[in-house]
């Protein structure tokens, strides 16, 4: 599967502009140019949501109304056309030509995006990296999709019942349903996420049983929230010391470059989860990384057996060595 072109209306920086993609596309601007607003249009077409945007409002044109991204898709010799289209705060996903709901527009174009943004998991907070968890397993798998749903609406109902016990609104029996709910859900969630982090990175989880929530039954009360389960799972990507056999905490011990190699390990393993090979993003890779961590960006990239589009400000790291690679230069306006 290869996405061959890509149209853009009043989307971020663009008011009307198509692009020719290839097998390997190196996109190539100063800062500000517009690279990764072109970015952030494809992956939208693979998981129909931004990795920018904190609100999706932003991602219209200043002065515009709407936004439209269209791809055009190719495989085993079928084209199609898959499309997204924002109006006042509303998105719409259309398939050829039909409408369809997110859930199953999703996967027509699987795509890992490698972007600036995602420093965060190994530098940021937990919650960051919990989202990150979240959004590739539920890409595969429609049940953690749905514990996730059901165990976040009964998470917050057992907070509000938690508050109310501590106003003396409620009694501690009416807990019996939500803790049930919660227990059989988040085991779930549990499970597929200590599977997917297996060989990849430290999984700090927080094991949710009847036993744990007795363990803390008064300390909920007088914090009114629930102090064990899923939603206070970490994780932490280690390295190796090549003085050292012991890992370490790649967040406070790793240089930044050594960090993205971190986050590039990430995505590796993203890759093989979502099976194929999907379109993979690189936004911005380079910066900050010295020769040895190029060389070994440089092999994933000339080793993948699917499409690969690059954002860079130096198109002298591709032009020589590969001529037969599209090259997209853009323009700062």
């Amino acid at each position: 599967m290869q996405l061959t072109k890509i149209s853009l209306q009043n989307f971020r920086s663009y008011e009307k502009r198509t692009f020719e993609l290839g097998e390997k596309t190196v996109i190539v601007g100063e800062n500000g140019s517009g690279k990764s607003n072109l970015m952030e249009a494809i992956y939208m077409l693979a998981v129909g949501k931004s990795f920018r945007a904190d609100r999706e409002e932003e991602m219209v044109k200043h002065g515009e109304n709407f936004f439209q991204i269209i791809g055009q898709i190719s495989q085993i010799g079928q084209i199609g056309q898959i499309e997204i289209t924002m109006t006042e705060g509303r998105k719409r996903f259309l398939v050829n030509g039909v409408a369809r709901r997110m859930v199953d527009f999703v996967g027509r174009m699987p795509a890992v995006c490698f972007s600036p943004q995602d420093m965060e998991l190994v530098t940021g907070s937990p919650s960051g990296r919990r989202r990150y968890l979240d959004f590739v397993i539920s890409q595969m798998d429609r049940e953690y999709r749905r514990c996730l749903i059901s165990y976040e609406k009964g998470l917050r109902q057992r907070n509000k019942l938690l508050d109310m016990i501590r106003e003396g609104l409620a009694e501690r029996s009416q807990l019996f349903f939500w803790d049930r709910l919660l227990i059989k859900n988040g085991e779930y969630i549990t499970l597929k996420r200590a599977e997917y982090l297996t060989d990849l990175a430290e999984y700090d989880k927080s094991v949710i049983s009847e036993a744990r929530l007795k363990q803390y039954e008064i300390e909920e009360v007088a914090a009114a929230a629930t102090l064990v389960g899923p939603h206070r799972d970490d994780f932490v990507v280690q390295i190796l010391n090549s003085k050292s056999e012991v890992p370490r905490d790649v967040s406070k011990y790793g240089s930044r470059g050594e960090q993205r190699m971190a986050v590039l390990g990430l995505k590796r393993k993203e890759i093989s989860y979502l099976g194929g090979s999907p379109v993979l993003l690189l936004d911005d890779i380079f910066s900050e990384l010295d020769h040895q961590h190029r060389e070994e960006v440089m092999k994933l990239v000339e080793g993948y057996t699917g499409q690969v589009v690059i954002t860079t400000c130096d198109s002298r790291i591709f032009s020589v060595k590969y001529p037969q690679w599209i090259c997209i230069f853009l323009n700062t306006p």
